[in-house]
């Protein structure tokens, strides 16, 4: 390893030129980290014993001596799914999973045997055979570019530790135990425990965006114990017994043994496959998880895969249309037995029947004559195969492919582009757009969902006192900037302060009481945290920024702020960190350190400081804080503290308590004892450092108190207005204090002013019960109030999996606005459980952070922000955008859009295939009962297939109700999509009685105009054929609504594609019914016939849908006319008129 000699450290990024400052003269000690990480739900093993069955252990640098006892997984990777010897089976296996496929499988099967045989044998597959044709190919595409993905990733070179140098290897032939070399930009290939760096501290710093999303830069650790023994590899002697693979990519536990000595191994020893190392020239480590055991591998699984609730209420028409066709084949049946018993005795002569084959001998053998009973199983299987499209195959291709199409749309969407990130749209699940258009409740986080996660420093209460002045003068305006080494240092952001506050600073720390707390606060600030300080260059070479880059928002805004104020925070190793104190440098010396937790709700840094004093500094939320400090010394100025703290929540912002004390000997020493004991634990290792910070955080000086604003993104009260007034039930998920949730529901109109608010704030079962009760009660007593409920989590904890469920349900229904603050994550997937079990209506969460994963997965539709707490909502997420306001278009516009065609589109389908089925069901009736058809069997598979399905989906893709401009302006037309106005059995029975009017008389009016004539059958069923054709594509036709090429192109082009098929069919000379198409053409019985069948089959459909807009008009019908017309004079009656939805009604 090769010492930094140099004062100043560069190292330039791959994007841009960044330095980190470094003062390697300074000298460093070990870093301790505490309970880091303790407060995840799913840490696995993390928290617990590392029992012998539940290891692995690895043997540094001898991959020999580590796979022959465990032969662990290689570092190769592989997300694709199939082979070329496993895709057709496998893939046929999981296209079986559709119930549908298998009946059309069973009906292709069934019409191979010769009794049964109706159809071709090849003519009765293809449909099948079309459709999973066509799912192969495209699962074969994903395959393949799966396969060069894996490809590619396993090529790459690492360098790897073999005979005493490094070479460069090829990331499939990683193995675990071997040593890696990674180089500043390069990405880990394996999850590795880092052994050396080539900070003499063994600092490095990695960029996990490839692994949970999140930019900014987090610091791991090498043990001092590592550096010096990595400089020579060959000799290194030791092992690592750490956990098993396992999918917490903020967790890890493990023991290292080197010279007989046993170090405790954590989430800050250890980085991940995926991670870039950034401003650090080299990082060396063992490898612990390689290939499909890294921690990045366990957790690439897509968004959970989800119905939508359209397609689930089909199944119950599918089986109504089950039961129709069994109903048809019943009755083919027993006509067929009736017919038969009734001509019995004529069976060997009559006519187009004749059981006896002649041919044989003078007295005739039975020809394909099994008996009465036979004929009539027989007669209804054949039944069940002429009549199969009944159950339309072509939906199920037809509804994914009209999907794609809209999600083509909604991520090409401009309305939902968000240019501060440069992000679109994402579509995630494509299986449940039409889901979108039917939300009825909507639940949301704050903090970076209806907020920027944007923090700024806002006020400051040190000694009770209150600092929140921010017009500074203009001599201020500059920012604070400090030389170190001829070089001018200037934070990256600027922050408005206090000039009060800012004099005080400038006094010192030694002329007055209130200028000493306020260098103590302020140090408190820039101390406490684990913000790493990254210097960027400007144009000016003399003039450096400071960017402070950090897992938490919070954290970066008060060290900006202790900036500001001169404190500018210079440098971060694993040892030390160095303060510039108004222009004196300051170095204190990191004895230990115990991360946040959700836990604890604090956090604590024990610094050696520059007076060879040791201090405990601590900062956390004031509901842990207050219980930790000294309230017989400081009673008063807490007291001061706590109402200050109040009137910054009830401003809306968030806020912070920093407390400290300063530890004798005996203290440090026994924490220190206790700490190294806890940490090497094997059993119950974070649970034993969370107790040791709850031992050393006691007995506090209370320092003072930070107020920071979170300010609402852009359109935010604007888009809940807009939701409410649609009628979606807004619900907001909070882990900030109630006063500051308030304030923030105010502020985006989520509360009003005319709403009573009721509050829920208990501390027992019984409290929480009588509160409940007595909230129910006087909101049954005035219906006319609009009410706001307000809960916290607490309250909670009594209500979830209690049979106060029900009680909080009823009163959440009976209000206008739900809020509920200091919930945890687990409460908030509660919360969305609690309504989703008890009722029928549709729920969606949205969320920005890992501690919403819970609640968006839960809900039925789950909407993830790309914000700045990382990617982990959007990668469990349906759908992603970049602001909360895009939900406005995104469920007013394209999700009525997406259901409204979507729910058509089903029924469309529907009634096309049963048009057909009863044409030939008629056809039965006149032909002794029997199976056979006029309609050729080559149009019969067309008819679905060809004929009759591009319409259908460009319609579905294509085709909007309403315009945008409309939809948005008036909210409550969403409301169709909630009362199910767009799919419903109503409706499918009204189709079915239509559709049993168009087929008799697409059947009947030929027939009677044939009768006695002497045309054969092969000529009326092309008749049949394009009138079928004709009816059902001008019948989609009457209810398009906005046309263009496309559509026309659609829809006529089928009609024409259907007669060109006609005629290619009849001019085949080996099928049936040569050249009949071009006998009956000829005629003009034919043309009178067509015009005939089309102006009566849709006559009583135009006459119905005429009088019932003209009439009884729906929402949808007046917006039309309002926006046909051209102008919005109507608005305000128009508003009378639709169903009214300010506040969503009471059940």
């Amino acid at each position: 390893m090769e010492p930094i000699s140099s004062r100043w450290s560069n190292v330039s990024s791959k994007d841009n030129n960044n330095k980190e400052v470094t003062f390697s003269d300074l000298g460093s000690k070990r870093i301790r980290h505490g309970s880091a990480g303790a407060d995840s739900e799913f840490l696995s093993m993390s928290q617990k014993e590392i029992k012998d069955e539940d290891a692995r252990l690895i043997y540094i640098n001898d991959p020999d001596r580590t796979n022959e006892a465990f032969d662990f997984t290689g570092n190769s990777i592989k997300t694709a799914k199939y082979s070329v010897f496993t895709f057709l089976p496998r893939n046929l296996f999981e296209q079986f999973h559709r119930v549908a496929y298998v009946y059309f499988l069973v009906i292709a099967v069934l019409n191979q045997l010769p009794q049964l045989a109706v159809f071709g044998r090849g003519a009765s597959i293809m449909p099948l055979a079309f459709v999973l044709l066509v799912s192969a190919i495209k699962d074969a595409y994903e395959d393949f570019r799966r396969h060069r993905s894996d490809r590619v990733e396993n090529n790459r070179l690492a360098l790897v530790f073999e005979d005493n140098d490094f070479r460069e290897k090829q990331w499939k032939y990683i193995r675990v135990g071997e040593v890696i070399k990674v180089v500043s930009n390069q990405t880990l290939p394996c999850d590795m425990v880092l052994l050396a760096t080539s900070d003499p501290t063994g600092v490095v710093y990695v960029q996990t965006t490839n692994l949970d999303g999140e930019s900014n830069l987090k610091t791991r650790y090498a043990k001092q114990e590592t550096l010096q023994k990595a400089t020579d590899l060959e000799t290194f002697d030791g092992f690592i017994k750490c956990e098993k693979p396992n999918r917490n990519i903020y967790g890890f536990q493990a023991n290292m043994e080197i010279d007989g000595r046993r170090l405790s191994l954590g989430p800050s020893n250890i980085i991940l496959r995926g991670c870039e190392l950034k401003n650090t020239e080299w990082a060396l480590g063992v490898v612990v998880y390689a290939g499909s055991e890294t921690k990045a591998m366990l957790n690439n699984s897509g968004a959970p895969s989800k119905r939508s609730r359209l397609e689930t209420r089909m199944n119950l028409e599918i089986i109504l249309l089950s039961l129709f066709l069994i109903a048809l084949c019943t009755t083919a049946a027993a006509t067929a037995a009736v017919w038969l018993r009734t001509h019995r005795d004529d069976l060997d002569t009559i006519l187009f029947y004749r059981r006896k084959d002649y041919s044989v001998r003078p007295e005739g053998k039975n020809h394909n004559y099994y008996g009465w009973g036979w004929e009539i199983f027989f007669t209804f299987f054949m039944a069940v195969i002429v009549y199969q499209i009944m159950i339309p195959i072509s939906l199920y291709i037809s509804m994914e492919l009209v999907r794609i199409g809209q999600a083509y749309f909604m991520t090409r969407d401009d309305l939902m582009y968000d240019e501060s990130s440069n992000s679109s749209f994402q579509c995630r699940a494509l299986n449940i757009n039409e889901d979108l258009g039917q939300i009825k409740y909507l639940f949301s986080d704050k903090t970076g969902t209806l907020t920027d996660n944007k923090m700024e420093f806002q006020c400051a209460c040190i000694g009770g006192v209150d600092y929140s002045d921010r017009e500074p003068p203009e001599s201020e305006q500059a920012g604070y900037s400090v030389e170190v080494d001829g070089i001018i240092l200037k934070p990256k952001m600027r922050v408005r302060v206090d000039p009060v506050l800012l004099q005080l600073t400038r006094n010192g720390s030694k002329a007055t009481e209130e200028a000493k707390r306020a260098n103590e606060f302020f140090l408190s600030l820039a101390a406490c945290n684990t913000i790493v300080p990254i210097v960027t260059n400007t144009s000016d070479p003399n003039v450096k920024l400071v960017d402070y880059q950090g897992e938490s928002p919070d954290e970066q805004a008060l060290v900006y702020a202790a900036a500001a104020y001169g404190f500018l925070l210079i440098e971060r190793t694993s040892g030390h960190i160095v303060i510039n104190v108004r222009g004196e440098m300051q170095r204190f010396d990191v004895l230990g350190l115990h991360e946040f937790d959700s836990d604890r709700k604090r956090m604590s840094v024990i610094l050696g400081c520059p007076d060879m004093s040791v201090k405990l500094f601590v900062k956390g939320a004031d509901s842990s804080m207050f219980g930790v400090m000294d309230e017989v010394s400081y009673g008063d100025v807490i007291e001061a503290t706590k109402k200050q703290l109040h009137a910054y929540s009830s401003d809306g912002l968030r806020t912070l308590v920093v407390g400290m004390r300063k530890l004798n000997d005996s203290e440090f020493e026994q924490w220190r004892s206790s700490f190294e004991a806890a940490s090497t634990a094997l059993i119950g290792r974070a649970g034993l450092l969370r107790k040791v910070a709850g031992n050393i955080e006691t007995k506090l000086r209370i320092v003072g108190a930070t107020a920071i604003e979170d300010k609402l993104q852009r359109g935010v009260p604007e888009a809940i207005e807009s939701l409410r007034i649609a009628g979606i039930k807004v619900w907001v998920l909070t882990g900030d204090k109630q006063e500051t949730a308030i304030s923030i529901g105010f502020s985006s109109r989520l509360l009003t002013r005319n709403m009573r608010q009721i509050v829920i704030n208990s501390n027992s079962l019984d409290s929480c019960r009588r509160s409940l009760e007595e909230a129910n009660a006087s909101v049954a007593s005035d219906d006319d109030e609009s009410v706001a409920l307000i809960i916290d989590g607490t309250s909670l904890i009594y209500v979830l999996d209690n049979d106060l469920e029900d009680v909080l349900f009823q009163l959440a229904c009976k209000s206008s606005a739900v809020l509920c603050c200091r919930v945890a994550p687990f409460q908030k997937a509660g919360i969305v459980a609690l309504v989703k079990n008890r009722t029928s209506d549709m729920t969606l969460a949205i969320g920005d952070g890992a501690n919403d994963v819970s609640m968006i997965q839960m809900a039925d539709v789950g909407v993830g922000i790309s914000g700045q707490e990382g990617r982990q909502a959007v990668m469990a997420s349906d759908f992603a955008m970049g602001q909360f306001r895009f939900l406005v278009p995104l469920l007013l516009v394209h999700g009525h859009w997406n259901y409204q065609r979507m729910g058509y589109m089903i029924l469309y389908n529907f009634y096309r295939n049963a048009v057909f089925v009863l044409i030939l069901f008629w056809y039965v009736l006149f032909t002794c009962y029997t199976l056979t058809t006029a309609i050729t069997e080559w149009s019969s598979v067309l008819y679905s297939v060809v004929y009759t399905s591009f319409p259908t989906i460009v319609i579905g893709i294509l085709d909007k109700n309403l315009g945008r401009r409309i939809l948005l302006r008036h909210p409550q037309l969403y409301g169709v999509g909630q009362r199910a106005e767009g799919y419903s059995t109503t409706l499918f029975w009204y189709m079915m009685f239509d559709t049993v009017w168009q087929s008799a008389v697409i059947f009947f009016i030929p027939l009677f105009a044939y009768w006695g004539s002497t045309i054969d059958t092969s000529s009326l069923g092309d008749l049949w054929t394009i009138a079928a054709v004709v009816v059902v594509n001008l019948h989609l036709a009457m209810d398009v609504i906005r046309w263009n090429w496309i559509a026309h192109a659609a829809i006529w082009g089928s009609i024409v594609a259907a007669c060109i098929c006609v005629i290619v069919i009849d001019v085949i000379p080996t099928l049936p019914g040569y050249w009949a198409i071009f006998q009956v053409a000829k005629t003009w019985m034919f043309w009178f016939c067509l015009l005939a069948i089309v102006v009566t089959s849709l006559l009583p459909r135009f006459a119905i849908k005429f009088l019932v807009e003209y009439y009884r008009p729906s929402d949808v019908r007046i917006a039309r006319e309002v926006e046909k017309l051209g102008t919005f004079r109507e608005s305000q009656t128009m508003g009378t008129e639709m169903n009214q939805i300010q506040d969503p009604p009471r059940r």
